[in-house]
């Protein structure tokens, strides 16, 4: 009776540890990684940048998925810009789903006008169109990623999906993010996850 009646008390036991979730902390600066259980075409093997996570919800970029090549100069004339004296190309981002036609440049922070984010460890965000024109004089940041619209959550919502097996956490690099192998961003950045037992 003694036995049953503690077999009981430890499988209680083991219910009420399960239904309390663990507690996700800040993930700004870190990367977020798409779990094969993520099956939305949208986010499907993506490798998210963490500009921003509170209590507000959260935002990031995805880093890994290249549209493609833009003249630097033609950028510059679209933004109202002087652009002819300028050489070059820039690379296009999927940032994420939400206002695809607002950009936002994520870089080194080496870097820094008015509107620049310091995001975390020497990672910076501008979406001033400045950084633009910094770029193809010489002078703008040591290595850049241009991304088209961003991913964003509710308050609560990233948690839940991260809780529900969608997405994990690991690291960010300014190697990883900024690597022009962007097939493989994926991949290397699931090799970093860490393992609890």
């Amino acid at each position: 009776m003694r036995s049953i009646a503690l077999a009981a008390l430890l499988t209680l036991g083991a219910v009420v540890t399960a239904a309390a979730p663990p507690r996700v902390g800040d993930l700004t600066g870190q990367l977020l990684v798409a779990t094969d259980e993520l099956r939305d075409p949208r986010f499907v093997r993506t490798v998210v940048y963490m500009v921003r996570h509170d209590a507000g919800g959260a935002m990031g970029l995805v880093v890994n998925r290249p549209l493609g090549q833009v003249p630097l100069a033609v950028l510059l004339e679209r933004l109202g810009m002087e652009g002819k004296a300028v050489g070059g190309e820039m690379r296009v981002h999927y940032g994420g789903p939400v206002e695809a036609g607002r950009g936002f440049v994520l870089h080194t922070s080496d870097y820094v006008t008015e509107g620049t984010q310091v995001v975390h460890d020497g990672i910076a965000i501008t979406a001033q169109p400045e950084i633009f024109r910094a770029i193809g004089a010489g002078a703008g940041p040591r290595r850049t990623l241009f991304a088209l619209g961003y991913a964003g959550w509710a308050p609560g919502q990233l948690e839940a999906e991260i809780r529900a097996g969608a997405w994990i956490t690991v690291p960010a690099d300014e190697g990883l993010m900024f690597d022009e192998h962007f097939e493989k961003k994926w991949n290397r950045a699931m090799a970093r996850r860490r393992f609890d037992l």
